[in-house]
Protein backbone atom coordinates (compact mmCIF):
# COMPACT_ATOMS: atom_id res chain seq x y z
CA UNK A 1 0.00 0.00 0.00
CA UNK A 2 1.61 3.27 -1.03
CA UNK A 3 1.03 6.61 1.52
CA UNK A 4 0.15 9.64 0.28
CA UNK A 5 0.92 11.64 3.49
CA UNK A 6 -0.11 15.83 4.47
CA UNK A 7 1.42 17.57 6.98
CA UNK A 8 -1.17 20.22 8.21
CA UNK A 9 -5.13 20.07 7.82
CA UNK A 10 -5.66 23.28 7.45
CA UNK A 11 -7.21 24.72 4.60
CA UNK A 12 -4.84 23.52 2.22
CA UNK A 13 -4.61 20.14 4.19
CA UNK A 14 -7.76 19.24 4.98
CA UNK A 15 -8.82 20.14 0.56
CA UNK A 16 -5.77 18.33 -0.73
CA UNK A 17 -6.65 15.22 1.03
CA UNK A 18 -10.17 15.08 0.38
CA UNK A 19 -9.25 15.87 -3.68
CA UNK A 20 -6.50 12.94 -3.17
CA UNK A 21 -9.19 10.43 -1.53
CA UNK A 22 -11.18 10.94 -4.42
CA UNK A 23 -9.42 10.51 -7.01
CA UNK A 24 -6.39 7.82 -5.46
CA UNK A 25 -7.64 4.51 -6.00
CA UNK A 26 -8.45 3.18 -2.53
CA UNK A 27 -6.83 -0.19 -2.88
CA UNK A 28 -3.41 1.06 -3.83
CA UNK A 29 -3.04 3.79 -1.65
CA UNK A 30 -3.66 5.11 2.09
CA UNK A 31 -4.17 9.15 2.46
CA UNK A 32 -2.63 10.28 5.93
CA UNK A 33 -3.25 14.03 7.45
CA UNK A 34 -1.39 15.17 10.30
CA UNK A 35 -1.91 17.85 12.74
CA UNK A 36 -0.82 19.06 15.95
CA UNK A 37 -4.58 19.10 17.35
CA UNK A 38 -7.93 19.92 16.14
CA UNK A 39 -8.93 22.93 15.92
CA UNK A 40 -9.73 24.39 13.22
CA UNK A 41 -9.92 28.63 12.91
CA UNK A 42 -11.35 30.62 10.21
CA UNK A 43 -8.66 33.33 10.61
CA UNK A 44 -10.49 36.13 8.57
CA UNK A 45 -12.89 35.85 11.38
CA UNK A 46 -9.88 37.39 13.81
CA UNK A 47 -11.02 40.65 12.49
CA UNK A 48 -14.30 40.60 13.61
CA UNK A 49 -13.09 39.39 17.09
CA UNK A 50 -11.82 43.00 18.27
CA UNK A 51 -14.62 45.00 17.34
CA UNK A 52 -17.37 42.31 18.94
CA UNK A 53 -19.23 41.33 15.38
CA UNK A 54 -18.08 37.86 16.20
CA UNK A 55 -17.01 35.86 19.59
CA UNK A 56 -14.34 33.34 19.98
CA UNK A 57 -16.17 30.71 19.32
CA UNK A 58 -17.36 31.89 15.67
CA UNK A 59 -14.23 31.39 14.60
CA UNK A 60 -12.98 27.52 15.75
CA UNK A 61 -14.72 24.11 14.88
CA UNK A 62 -13.23 20.89 14.69
CA UNK A 63 -11.00 19.70 12.44
CA UNK A 64 -11.71 16.25 11.99
CA UNK A 65 -15.64 17.55 10.90
CA UNK A 66 -13.87 18.38 7.31
CA UNK A 67 -11.57 15.11 7.12
CA UNK A 68 -13.14 12.23 4.93
CA UNK A 69 -13.73 8.58 6.59
CA UNK A 70 -11.08 7.20 4.39
CA UNK A 71 -8.73 9.32 5.23
CA UNK A 72 -6.63 8.60 8.47
CA UNK A 73 -6.50 11.75 11.06
CA UNK A 74 -3.75 11.61 13.47
CA UNK A 75 -3.04 14.09 16.01
CA UNK A 76 0.32 14.93 16.42
CA UNK A 77 3.30 17.30 16.45
CA UNK A 78 5.57 16.55 13.83
CA UNK A 79 9.22 16.21 14.90
CA UNK A 80 10.98 16.06 12.05
CA UNK A 81 10.68 15.42 8.24
CA UNK A 82 13.32 13.62 6.57
CA UNK A 83 12.67 14.10 2.75
CA UNK A 84 16.02 12.21 1.55
CA UNK A 85 14.88 9.06 3.33
CA UNK A 86 10.92 9.73 2.42
CA UNK A 87 9.59 9.68 6.10
CA UNK A 88 8.73 11.84 9.05
CA UNK A 89 9.31 11.27 12.57
CA UNK A 90 6.08 12.51 15.01
CA UNK A 91 6.30 13.40 18.49
CA UNK A 92 3.35 10.89 19.88
CA UNK A 93 4.87 7.83 20.71
CA UNK A 94 7.98 7.88 18.36
CA UNK A 95 5.79 7.56 15.61
CA UNK A 96 7.38 6.85 11.68
CA UNK A 97 5.50 7.42 8.96
CA UNK A 98 7.45 6.16 5.55
CA UNK A 99 5.43 7.79 2.48
CA UNK A 100 5.68 7.95 -1.13
CA UNK A 101 4.10 11.15 -1.59
CA UNK A 102 4.33 14.43 0.95
CA UNK A 103 2.25 17.54 0.94
CA UNK A 104 3.81 19.78 3.33
CA UNK A 105 0.85 22.29 4.30
CA UNK A 106 1.91 23.43 7.23
CA UNK A 107 1.03 27.17 7.28
CA UNK A 108 2.44 30.41 8.79
CA UNK A 109 2.37 32.02 12.32
CA UNK A 110 3.66 35.46 13.81
CA UNK A 111 6.83 35.67 15.62
CA UNK A 112 6.86 38.56 17.92
CA UNK A 113 9.91 37.60 19.33
CA UNK A 114 11.91 38.87 16.18
CA UNK A 115 11.69 42.27 16.73
CA UNK A 116 13.62 43.70 19.84
CA UNK A 117 11.46 44.25 22.55
CA UNK A 118 8.03 43.65 20.97
CA UNK A 119 7.30 40.93 23.58
CA UNK A 120 8.86 42.94 26.62
CA UNK A 121 6.51 44.83 29.23
CA UNK A 122 3.54 46.10 27.15
CA UNK A 123 2.56 42.86 24.97
CA UNK A 124 -0.78 41.83 26.54
CA UNK A 125 -0.93 45.33 27.95
CA UNK A 126 -0.84 48.40 24.92
CA UNK A 127 0.71 46.08 22.51
CA UNK A 128 -1.65 43.91 21.06
CA UNK A 129 -2.18 41.14 17.87
CA UNK A 130 -5.18 40.47 15.76
CA UNK A 131 -3.24 37.56 13.90
CA UNK A 132 -4.40 34.51 16.68
CA UNK A 133 -7.91 34.23 18.04
CA UNK A 134 -6.54 35.01 21.38
CA UNK A 135 -4.88 38.03 20.44
CA UNK A 136 -7.49 39.77 18.76
CA UNK A 137 -10.04 38.28 21.80
CA UNK A 138 -7.79 40.11 24.25
CA UNK A 139 -7.30 42.98 21.82
CA UNK A 140 -11.19 43.50 22.18
CA UNK A 141 -11.45 43.06 25.81
CA UNK A 142 -9.39 46.34 25.86
CA UNK A 143 -11.25 48.35 23.19
CA UNK A 144 -14.64 47.94 24.97
CA UNK A 145 -13.04 49.93 27.40
CA UNK A 146 -10.32 52.07 26.06
CA UNK A 147 -11.47 55.92 25.48
CA UNK A 148 -9.40 57.05 22.92
CA UNK A 149 -5.65 57.64 22.28
CA UNK A 150 -2.91 57.12 19.67
CA UNK A 151 -3.55 53.72 17.63
CA UNK A 152 -0.94 52.85 15.66
CA UNK A 153 -0.70 49.60 13.63
CA UNK A 154 2.27 48.60 12.75
CA UNK A 155 3.17 45.56 9.48
CA UNK A 156 6.93 44.68 11.03
CA UNK A 157 8.07 42.48 7.69
CA UNK A 158 6.17 40.96 4.74
CA UNK A 159 5.32 38.30 3.57
CA UNK A 160 2.28 38.33 5.75
CA UNK A 161 -1.04 36.21 5.83
CA UNK A 162 -3.62 37.90 3.68
CA UNK A 163 -1.65 41.50 3.14
CA UNK A 164 -5.12 43.41 2.68
CA UNK A 165 -6.11 42.57 6.77
CA UNK A 166 -4.11 45.63 8.22
CA UNK A 167 -6.05 47.84 5.99
CA UNK A 168 -9.43 45.79 6.72
CA UNK A 169 -8.47 46.27 10.25
CA UNK A 170 -8.39 50.46 10.07
CA UNK A 171 -11.32 50.81 8.58
CA UNK A 172 -13.15 48.61 10.87
CA UNK A 173 -11.65 50.99 13.61
CA UNK A 174 -13.01 53.81 11.92
CA UNK A 175 -16.26 52.55 11.82
CA UNK A 176 -16.31 50.97 15.27
CA UNK A 177 -14.82 54.44 17.59
CA UNK A 178 -17.54 56.13 15.16
CA UNK A 179 -20.24 54.28 16.33
CA UNK A 180 -19.33 54.24 20.20
CA UNK A 181 -18.78 58.35 19.18
CA UNK A 182 -15.62 58.77 20.35
CA UNK A 183 -14.04 58.82 16.82
CA UNK A 184 -12.74 62.69 17.08
CA UNK A 185 -10.50 61.27 20.15
CA UNK A 186 -8.94 58.17 18.35
CA UNK A 187 -6.06 59.48 16.01
CA UNK A 188 -5.26 56.24 13.46
CA UNK A 189 -1.74 55.52 11.80
CA UNK A 190 -0.73 52.87 9.73
CA UNK A 191 3.16 52.43 9.67
CA UNK A 192 3.59 49.68 6.69
CA UNK A 193 7.38 48.61 5.10
CA UNK A 194 5.80 49.54 1.77
CA UNK A 195 6.07 52.67 0.33
CA UNK A 196 3.02 53.14 -0.63
CA UNK A 197 -0.40 51.98 1.51
CA UNK A 198 -0.54 48.77 -0.59
CA UNK A 199 1.65 46.39 -3.73
CA UNK A 200 0.11 47.19 -6.49
CA UNK A 201 0.23 51.09 -8.29
CA UNK A 202 -3.48 51.11 -8.81
CA UNK A 203 -4.16 49.62 -5.79
CA UNK A 204 -2.52 51.39 -3.71
CA UNK A 205 -3.57 55.27 -5.24
CA UNK A 206 -7.28 53.43 -4.31
CA UNK A 207 -6.76 52.44 -0.97
CA UNK A 208 -4.70 55.27 0.31
CA UNK A 209 -7.50 57.86 -0.78
CA UNK A 210 -9.81 55.82 1.14
CA UNK A 211 -7.08 56.13 4.09
CA UNK A 212 -6.68 59.63 3.64
CA UNK A 213 -10.71 59.98 3.55
CA UNK A 214 -11.08 58.11 6.72
CA UNK A 215 -8.77 60.05 8.64
CA UNK A 216 -6.43 57.41 8.81
CA UNK A 217 -2.46 58.44 8.65
CA UNK A 218 0.42 56.82 7.06
CA UNK A 219 4.04 56.21 7.46
CA UNK A 220 5.37 54.51 4.98
CA UNK A 221 8.61 53.34 4.64
CA UNK A 222 8.95 52.21 7.96
CA UNK A 223 10.50 49.30 9.02
CA UNK A 224 10.86 48.76 12.61
CA UNK A 225 13.93 47.72 14.16
CA UNK A 226 12.56 48.27 18.14
CA UNK A 227 9.96 48.35 20.13
CA UNK A 228 10.08 51.25 23.24
CA UNK A 229 7.67 49.77 25.18
CA UNK A 230 8.49 52.00 28.53
CA UNK A 231 8.24 55.11 26.44
CA UNK A 232 5.49 53.82 23.78
CA UNK A 233 6.65 53.98 20.72
CA UNK A 234 8.27 52.25 17.93
CA UNK A 235 11.53 52.99 16.30
CA UNK A 236 12.94 51.88 12.77
CA UNK A 237 15.96 51.36 11.34
CA UNK A 238 17.06 54.79 10.11
CA UNK A 239 16.02 56.12 13.53
CA UNK A 240 11.99 57.15 12.98
CA UNK A 241 10.33 57.19 16.03
CA UNK A 242 6.34 56.57 16.06
CA UNK A 243 4.46 57.39 19.38
CA UNK A 244 1.62 55.42 20.15
CA UNK A 245 -0.59 55.20 23.34
CA UNK A 246 -1.92 51.66 21.52
CA UNK A 247 -0.06 49.59 18.93
CA UNK A 248 -1.51 46.87 17.15
CA UNK A 249 1.25 44.63 15.71
CA UNK A 250 1.39 42.84 13.02
CA UNK A 251 4.69 40.86 13.78
CA UNK A 252 6.87 38.64 11.55
CA UNK A 253 5.30 36.14 9.75
CA UNK A 254 7.16 32.50 9.47
CA UNK A 255 6.67 28.95 8.37
CA UNK A 256 6.38 26.23 10.97
CA UNK A 257 9.16 25.58 13.09
CA UNK A 258 9.27 21.98 11.78
CA UNK A 259 10.49 23.01 8.12
CA UNK A 260 13.52 24.69 9.76
CA UNK A 261 14.73 21.80 12.15
CA UNK A 262 14.36 19.66 8.95
CA UNK A 263 16.68 21.28 6.57
CA UNK A 264 14.05 22.37 4.40
CA UNK A 265 13.21 26.28 4.36
CA UNK A 266 14.07 29.82 3.67
CA UNK A 267 15.34 31.87 5.82
CA UNK A 268 11.51 32.38 7.35
CA UNK A 269 11.37 28.71 7.06
CA UNK A 270 8.99 28.63 4.03
CA UNK A 271 9.49 25.77 1.74
CA UNK A 272 10.90 26.77 -1.40
CA UNK A 273 8.78 25.96 -4.33
CA UNK A 274 8.36 25.86 -7.86
CA UNK A 275 5.81 28.38 -8.50
CA UNK A 276 3.81 26.89 -12.02
CA UNK A 277 3.41 23.24 -10.44
CA UNK A 278 3.34 23.80 -6.57
CA UNK A 279 6.02 21.45 -6.73
CA UNK A 280 9.70 21.32 -3.87
CA UNK A 281 12.52 22.69 -5.65
CA UNK A 282 14.42 19.97 -4.36
CA UNK A 283 12.23 17.05 -3.88
CA UNK A 284 10.22 15.53 -6.94
CA UNK A 285 7.44 14.00 -5.01
CA UNK A 286 7.29 16.96 -2.02
CA UNK A 287 4.84 19.15 -2.77
CA UNK A 288 3.52 22.72 -0.76
CA UNK A 289 0.47 24.29 -0.79
CA UNK A 290 -0.84 27.51 0.58
CA UNK A 291 1.12 29.71 3.50
CA UNK A 292 3.77 27.09 3.85
CA UNK A 293 5.30 27.84 0.31
CA UNK A 294 7.70 31.20 -1.03
CA UNK A 295 5.59 31.01 -4.34
CA UNK A 296 4.77 34.99 -4.41
CA UNK A 297 1.50 34.76 -4.22
CA UNK A 298 -0.60 36.38 -1.32
CA UNK A 299 -1.19 33.97 2.06
CA UNK A 300 -4.44 33.23 2.31
CA UNK A 301 -7.24 30.44 1.58
CA UNK A 302 -8.64 32.07 -1.37
CA UNK A 303 -5.05 31.79 -2.98
CA UNK A 304 -5.11 27.66 -2.03
CA UNK A 305 -8.42 27.01 -3.58
CA UNK A 306 -6.74 28.81 -7.03
CA UNK A 307 -4.13 26.71 -6.33
CA UNK A 308 -6.07 23.60 -6.08
CA UNK A 309 -6.90 22.39 -9.22
CA UNK A 310 -3.09 22.96 -10.44
CA UNK A 311 -1.48 21.02 -7.40
CA UNK A 312 -4.04 17.96 -8.14
CA UNK A 313 -3.55 17.92 -11.87
CA UNK A 314 0.05 17.96 -11.54
CA UNK A 315 0.39 15.47 -8.73
CA UNK A 316 -1.73 12.74 -10.49
CA UNK A 317 0.40 13.81 -13.65
CA UNK A 318 3.49 13.24 -11.44
CA UNK A 319 2.00 10.21 -10.25
CA UNK A 320 1.53 8.37 -13.83
CA UNK A 321 4.84 9.00 -14.94
CA UNK A 322 3.66 12.14 -16.97
CA UNK A 323 4.93 15.86 -17.29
Amino acid sequence: MKVFLILGAGTAGTMIARKMAQKLNPREWKVIVVDKDDDHFYQPGYLFLPFGIYKPKDVVKPKHKFIPGNVEFILSEIELIEPDANRVKLVKDGKVINYDYLVIATGADIHPEETDGLKDGGWGRNIFDFYTADGAAALGEFLKKWEGGRLVLNVVENPIKCPVAPLEFLLLADWYFTKRGIRNKVDLVYATPLSEAFTKPTSAAALGDLLKHRGINLETDFSVGEVDSTNNKIISYDEREVPYDLLVSVPTNKGAPVIGRSGMGDVLDFVPTKKDYLQSQKWENVWVLGDAANIPASKAGSVVHFQMETAVENILAHIAGKE
